[in-house]
């Protein structure tokens, strides 16, 4: 008997799970109301101030208020308000961190439905919207929409304070707030605003240490997707910023506006110590530490410091071996990006630093500077114990040693020792039975 009863509450409860409330009722109804409006594109409510009409009365509503400018929906947060509710509720999320669609194929989560929708079309590839203009797809009907102004020239959105003109609502947006002085999104781990939200969000990677956007070719990650796209051309050996003075090449657009500077004569950093004047304010400060003596940066396997931290990571590769640069011509692989770029031009012929006194060019810049001083007569390298003067560093050191007897360079055959690494490689020569001379 009382599993009898057991069963007829059973039956009873799923009857009544079954039979719709009224509640449920009414949102069916609305349910198939828009289905049955949608099927046969009936669009009732139309717009009197532009010609836009609309299957359902909410939507027709919130529409109106684009026209007469009214934001019924405040955020506590900051002072933006909006025109229907679900936009408020979707602009909370940037306060409170929310991101509840979230993508099954990467770990990335989104704001909204449509964000997540269009960050689909990158892992499926698929672009349904095509320009008839150029040959470029899109994910989505409004990017190919903004897209389309490039062709037009139209550029919509006008700022009245000045003369300045918008294909985007965005960048509008953005740029009004030049005039307001507006910074509506605010760092809740420190007094930080910023104009847009993708600024907050890189801000606070500050905070997290966060680098979401990773190399595939080596370990490194980074805060912007910007920079692991600049960083992404030390592999590829692309240097798409290209200098119409000279032959030079730039894989980052800093580095070439950088080396405009050297064109135009322009050096805006001086040292107040000295006569001496530089193109970048880090290079002064590298330079200042040579007044000072400062040398910051320790290396803790040997008693080696640097003056700049980009010095000590390279230092280091000595002492880890590590050669991230590698040519994929050869089997050479490389401590320094530098050298590495150097090396390529054996294997490309490049030689973009060019003698505008004679015909001669070369593959990197201090070869040319040396050879700059065969026209010029220049030799600043002085010897303090005799009259002589050298065009090259290098020639100076060898001299040098005639005066201190010191003689580096040591043939593992015998005993003999020599004063420059040219002099060994004579030498060796007669071991090897090229030349006939004796020990």
């Amino acid at each position: 008997i009382q599993d009898e009863e057991q069963l007829d509450m059973k039956q009873e409860t799923d009857t009544m799970m079954e039979i719709p409330t009224h509640k449920e009722n009414q949102k069916s109804e609305r349910r198939d109301r828009r289905i049955e409006h949608n099927a046969s594109d009936e669009r009732p409510y139309v717009c009197e101030e532009c010609d836009r009409s609309f299957h359902c009365l909410s939507q027709f509503r919130n529409h109106k208020r684009t026209h007469t400018g009214e934001k019924d929906f405040t955020c506590k947060e900051c002072d933006k308000s909006y025109t229907c509710k679900s936009i408020l509720k979707r602009h909370m999320r940037i306060h409170t961190g929310e991101r509840p669609f979230s993508c099954k194929e990467c770990e990335k989560s989104f704001i909204s439905k449509s964000s997540l929708k269009i960050h689909m079309g990158i892992h499926s590839g698929e672009k349904p919207f095509s320009c008839k203009e150029c040959n470029k797809s899109f994910t989505n009907k409004p990017n190919l929409k903004m897209h389309m102004r490039i062709h037009t020239g139209e550029k919509p959105f006008s700022c009245k304070e000045c003369d300045k003109s918008f294909r985007h609502g965005s960048h509008f947006k953005t740029h009004m707030r030049n005039h307001t002085g507006e910074k509506p999104f605010m760092c809740k781990e420190c007094d930080a605003r910023f104009d847009f939200v993708s600024g907050l969000e890189r801000h606070r990677r500050k905070h997290t240490g966060e680098k979401p956007f990773s190399c595939k070719d080596c370990k490194k990650s980074f805060k912007r997707k910007y920079s692991l796209k600049a960083h992404m051309r030390i592999h590829t050996g692309e240097r798409p910023f290209l200098c119409k003075e000279c032959n030079s090449s730039f894989t980052f657009e800093y580095g070439f506006k950088m080396h405009m500077r050297t064109h135009r004569g322009e050096r805006p950093y001086s040292c107040k110590e000295c006569d001496k004047s530089y193109v970048q304010m880090s290079v002064l400060k590298a330079h200042m530490m040579t007044h000072t003596g400062e040398r910051p940066y320790s290396c803790k396997e040997c008693d080696k410091s640097y003056i700049q931290m980009s010095a000590l990571k390279a230092h280091m590769r000595i002492h880890t071996g590590e050669r991230p640069y590698f040519c994929k011509e050869c089997d050479k692989s490389f401590r320094h990006a530098c050298h590495f770029r150097t090396h390529m031009r054996t294997h490309t012929g490049e030689k973009p630093f060019l003698c505008k006194e004679c015909d001669k060019s070369y593959i990197q810049m201090s070869d040319l500077k040396v050879h700059m001083r065969s026209h010029t007569g220049e030799r600043p390298y002085s010897c303090k114990e005799c009259d002589k003067s050298f065009r090259q560093s290098s020639h100076f050191r060898t001299h040098m040693r005639t005066h201190t007897g010191e003689k580096p360079f040591l043939c593992k055959e015998c005993d003999r020792s020599f004063r420059s690494g040219y002099g060994l490689k004579r030498h060796m020569r007669i071991h090897a039975g090229e030349e006939s001379f004796s020990c």
